[in-house]
């Protein structure tokens, strides 16, 4: 049985044989909902690489005591992806965040596109970026990843060009692309931004303005994926193509 992951802040790094503690509310849910007992094994993490495996020594009311058998700083892939996710209609955007964390990627833009139906500019920005961090955190901790992705401020189309300056390589997801996404070759180390659009797909516009900026169309395959397939299959080929998962 894989052991499950919980969130902790550490001051610092800790020794094996050490005895821990994991409070608050992730040791209600450990307790409450997972119902874990003394004996079980157990992982704890930040968050930003750093990984803790132990065993639950006592179990009290408001926290948990675990002794360490294992303690690691690991690193960030070569290759650090972020997922471009057009706001959808549902929970359409949600479901790709999600899953893509699951997947590996390293942070999250929201993007508020022209044919975005969902609005958070200027609305609800703040909530709605709360409310992916907590799903991403909580699809991060359900895979047992040490890091967890970062969900960036939402930003409309001219943000989002001038932000792609900022990556080596951004790949815009368009079905009448000419390039296949399997003939990209990627280099390490790099960072890569993976562009989604909303249903409507990606405005002529858009595309011309983002590949101004020096983005890349590319297709997958004959198909059309929905805006919540799209992301998860280009995440899933470049992890394929690259030592992510090798």
């Amino acid at each position: 049985m894989v052991e499950p992951m919980f969130t902790k802040a550490f001051s610092g790094q800790v020794k094996v044989g050490e005895i821990i503690q994991l409070d608050g509310p992730e040791a209600k849910h450990a307790i409450s909902v997972r119902r874990m007992r003394v004996g079980e094994s157990i992982q704890l993490s930040n968050g930003t690489g750093y990984r803790v495996r132990g065993e639950i020594e006592n179990i009290r009311s408001s926290h948990i005591e675990i002794r360490v058998t294992q303690s690691l700083q690991e690193t960030h892939p070569e290759i650090r992806v972020t997922l471009v996710q057009a706001l959808a209609k549902g929970d359409r955007d949600e479901l790709a965040i999600q899953a893509a964390t699951e997947l590996g990627i390293h942070s999250v833009i929201p993007w508020e596109a022209d044919r975005s139906i969902s609005k958070w500019i200027g609305l609800k920005e703040e909530k709605a970026v709360a409310r992916w961090q907590t799903i991403v955190t909580e699809a991060a901790k359900q895979s047992l990843r040490s890091f967890t992705p970062i969900v960036k401020p939402a930003v409309a189309t001219n943000e989002l060009a001038h932000t792609i300056s900022e990556f080596d390589s951004v790949l815009i997801l368009d079905p009448t692309a000419q390039a296949g996404l399997g003939s990209m070759e990627f280099s390490q180390p790099q960072s890569l931004a993976i562009v989604v659009g909303p249903e409507g797909g990606i405005s002529p516009q858009e595309l011309e303005q983002l590949e101004s900026a020096g983005g890349k169309r590319v297709r997958l395959g004959q198909s059309i994926l929905r805006t919540s397939t799209a992301g998860v299959a280009a995440v899933a080929a470049v992890m394929a193509k690259t030592d992510l998962w090798r």
